[in-house]
């Protein structure tokens, strides 16, 4: 996901003088964040195969149940049970009160 740096860099821009931005793969960071921003890129199914090789499913469905959450372009689109875009289902993250698919 080659737009972590570009992501990380305007949400530093923009942050408060105390506030920290961390990049990382790591569920128990995810979990301990104060704020979670997800961006993704590219298709659904290559996003989805690196959050399940990460292990980071659980990590973020929670933080998207407990605190504020900005998912961007792909990282919003695989929290849903379905996309559109290859034919196919997304694994879905469980119960959720977003749409359950996506259409472009």
């Amino acid at each position: 996901m080659g737009n972590l740096r570009s992501v990380a860099k305007a949400i530093e821009h923009v942050a408060g003088p105390g506030d920290r931005v961390l990049v990382t793969d790591q569920p128990q960071r995810i979990l301990s964040a104060d704020r979670v921003v997800f961006p993704g890129q590219g298709a659904a199914r290559d996003c989805m195969a690196a959050i399940s090789e990460h292990h980071l499913n659980r990590a973020v469905l929670d933080a998207a149940h407990s605190k504020p959450f900005f998912g961007i372009c792909m990282g919003m689109q695989v929290l849903l049970g379905h996309s559109q875009e290859c034919r196919y289902l997304v694994k879905d993250f469980g119960d959720w009160d977003v749409p359950k698919s996506f259409t472009r």
